[in-house]
């Protein structure tokens, strides 16, 4: 992790299971400042690792931070969100967001994926115009995103691609955002540059993760690592040192 960007010790409140693969967390966060950018994220290390994943900034409160997690089958936070995490001690990152409204804009899309929920949730609650959602997600999440959008839902089977390149997009301006599998952005990205033509203002397209055949084994597992270091009193800083020389 980038000992550069501002960090913060947070404290889990509450953890909420919202669906199969969705788990709400509210933390306890002193100092933090939110940028107001509705698709703001940070990053977040959780007790046992070393390495930061990112999340969606779902709502910040007087204090209170709210990430709606993705979980999977096995991953570095889903081990340790799928537990009793309540109390738990967690490190994150100051908030950075991309989504920027260009001036004149009468109107607003939205796709993606489970993990862009959050993101498009807080972007169509926040921006006064008209919202359109197309929302490709497996779970049933009822009153999710606010009742003022117009949403479709799209199968796992919906080809992201193939449904935009068949939207049909207003006479006036707007803004298009969208976050979702990597490799599928790249090429979405290029058909709203090549074929749609669109100005680099009028569109945001971010990859939110990337598609693997299976997850790779961590050569060193840091979570004994860690548990002995905290037991023996040491930083944090030491401990990461620890990690490093037993990877080497």
């Amino acid at each position: 992790m980038s000992t550069r960007a501002q960090q913060y010790g947070a404290q889990v409140l509450r953890r909420e299971q919202l669906s199969p693969h969705l788990i709400r967390l509210a933390l306890a966060v002193d100092g933090f400042v939110s940028t107001g950018v509705p698709d703001e994220w940070v990053g977040l290390v959780v007790p046992g690792q070393f390495q930061v994943r990112y999340y969606t900034v779902r709502s910040h409160t007087d204090g209170e931070l709210v990430l709606d997690v993705v979980v999977h089958e096995v991953g570095l936070v889903t081990e340790w969100a799928s537990g009793d995490c309540v109390g738990d001690t967690v490190v994150v990152t100051e908030p950075k967001g991309s989504f920027e409204l260009p001036a004149g804009a009468e109107w607003l899309m939205l796709v993606g994926d489970l993990t862009a929920m959050p993101a498009m949730a807080r972007i169509a609650e926040t921006v006064d115009l008209p919202v359109r959602v197309w929302a490709q997600v497996a779970d049933d999440l009822p009153g999710y995103l606010p009742a003022r959008a117009e949403v479709a839902w799209l199968g796992d089977d919906d080809s992201l691609a193939d449904v935009v390149a068949a939207l049909g997009w207003p006479d006036t301006p707007g803004y298009f955002w969208m976050a979702g599998e990597s490799a599928d952005m790249r090429a979405i990205r290029k058909h709203l540059m090549r074929d749609r033509r669109l100005p680099a203002t009028a569109y945001d397209v971010m990859g939110y993760w990337r598609a693997s055949s299976a997850r790779q084994p961590r050569a060193v597992d840091p979570g004994p690592i860690y548990r002995e270091g905290k037991a023996q009193g040491l930083s944090d800083e030491e401990i990461w040192a620890k990690y490093d020389e037993a990877r080497s």
